[in-house]
């Protein structure tokens, strides 16, 4: 058995051919649809990249890991204590190592661990390829190279597991400039509109049009595409650009991986998945270029799978409900092997060949940029706000997914009835939860701490904005806003 797993960072599936883009951003990614089956309805339960890829390989929720923010005591997974042997129980139940127990050669080319310190990332792997700490970068050439060379000495062999990590659509955007070159005369989605735009002006906040590149209107030197803010289409569409350059450029790569499998011969009988720790916002709720909370732009991921003998002939989809911690169990699954007991996952192998009903709901949080919590059932996801940051969200949200896949429209005030069964969805969720958490519920306890990493109070970044601010008088609300709300408990904060 051999198992190649792509994990594209940042990655939406609406900028995906496949799924339905109009800009031919995926040629190689498409045709592996083609021979495979497509999952329309994946969400990440822990956006974005630390949280996700601890539930991904530790096969928890991260309000059971406690792992929901990028910095702070929430960041590391809770010591065992007394109860701990010579392995961890973390190390014992990891996914990589299930893998490594069932008899494949595991393997990964990625950043992750070094990029986030989160060397639990690495539980279970028989070798580690990490392209920062070989050459100071992770682009996809480098990453193809190490890919290449490994497939070379492996490939052939039987019995492998690669993941592969592609970090290119994540900001920055300095890709080289022909992969940008045919989408300049090419239109953005319908739903962004000038009018659209012009309504998010004078909004502050992280990520804002205001300040696309975090609390700043400027690009640093080393970013070749995109744009420090967003005033009119002309700047939605070349941040957009520079994100769709990102996924062609990882595309590109992805062709090289399968040109080298179909050359070793092993293509065919080779298990191909591709996807992502965390969608992207363009527009969506005022943010630009960011995955900041848990809404549907940055929870939801693509997931492909090429499986011979085990999924359906190809071109197929499946719109059940699904977490990717759903995948790690499949994979388990695959492998021969039972999923451990500490696991909150639930194996979908059986969907690869016919389209079943997934979960009834979904529950996803976040906390490293705002504090959210949201519920994703039926054609509805309700996004819960615990801590807003700077930004000016709403308690509760409410979309329509069908109608409004953008999220333009926040039905929370006129469907109420709605709101309630979702926040009762989310409290039967933490009822289950609780028993197993490590540490309890993490989201206060970030909140606690001062707040999510890249927006909390005792950040100088964020203190700095604030003072900005101040000086602005056409900023006079949304200076008195922000600085009243970080100047309140966090009880009634965050809000106003």
């Amino acid at each position: 058995m051999r198992i190649l797993l792509v994990d594209i960072d940042t990655l939406r599936p609406d900028h995906l051919g496949c799924y339905g883009y109009h800009r031919p951003t995926s040629p190689n990614i498409d045709k592996i649809a083609e021979e495979g089956v497509r999952f329309t309805n994946y969400y990440t339960s822990n956006p974005p990249c630390l949280p996700n890829r601890t539930a991904f390989w530790t096969g928890k929720f991260g309000i059971n890991t406690g792992v929901i923010n990028h910095g702070g005591l929430y960041a590391d997974l809770q010591p065992q204590g007394p109860g701990r042997g010579f392995k961890s129980n973390h190390y014992q139940d990891a996914l990589a190592l299930q893998i490594h127990r069932a008899g494949l050669k595991t393997t990964t080319i990625s950043s992750f661990a070094s990029r986030h310190t989160a060397y639990h990332f690495l539980y279970g792997f028989d070798e580690v390829h990490d392209p920062i700490a070989e050459s100071d970068g992770d682009q996809g050439d480098l990453v193809n190279g190490m890919a290449q060379d490994w497939l070379d000495n492996n490939g052939a062999n039987d019995d492998w597991f690669l993941h592969v990590h592609l970090w290119d659509p994540h900001t920055p955007y300095d890709h080289p400039p022909e992969f940008a070159d045919e989408f300049k005369d090419m239109p953005v989605k319908e739903w962004l509109t000038e009018e659209v735009i012009e309504g998010m002006q004078g909004k502050a906040g992280w990520n804002t049009a205001e300040n696309a590149n975090g609390f700043s209107n400027e690009l640093q030197d080393f970013w070749s595409m995109g744009k420090g803010s967003v005033k009119n289409l002309d700047d939605a569409k070349e941040i957009i650009n520079g994100y769709d350059a990102g996924i062609r450029y990882s595309d590109y790569f992805i062709g090289k991986i399968t040109d080298k499998l179909k050359k070793l011969g092993v293509y065919d009988d080779t298990i191909i998945i591709i996807t992502s720790d965390h969608g992207e916002s363009f527009g969506e709720l005022n943010s630009w270029g960011e995955h900041a909370g848990a809404d549907q732009m940055v929870a939801k991921v693509p997931l492909i799978i090429k499986a011979n003998g085990l999924a359906s002939k190809g071109n197929e989809v499946r719109d059940g409900l699904h977490y990717q911690l759903d995948l790690a169990a499949t994979l388990v699954d695959i492998v021969g092997r039972e999923q451990p007991k500490s696991w909150d996952g639930e194996s979908f192998k059986s969907s690869l060949n016919k389209n079943k009903k997934g979960r009834d709901y979904l529950v996803m949080d976040s906390g490293t940029h705002i504090c959210q919590r949201s519920v994703r059932w039926d054609d509805y996801i309700l996004v819960r706000t615990y801590h807003c940051g700077t930004n000016n969200y709403p308690q509760y949200m409410l979309f329509d997914l069908d109608k409004d896949p953008h999220e333009q429209h926040d039905l929370a005030n006129e469907r109420q009835d709605l709101v309630g069964l979702g926040m009762l969805k989310i409290d039967n969720w933490m009822g289950d939860q609780m028993f197993k958490a490590e540490r309890g519920d993490p989201m206060w306890g970030i909140i606690k701490e001062g707040g999510p990493l890249h927006q909390a109070s005792y950040s100088n970044l964020v203190i700095n904005y604030i003072e900005k601010l101040k000086s602005r008088p056409e900023m006079k609300k949304e200076y008195e806003r922000i600085s009243t709300n970080y100047g309140m408990p966090a009880k009634n904060g965050f809000f106003k």
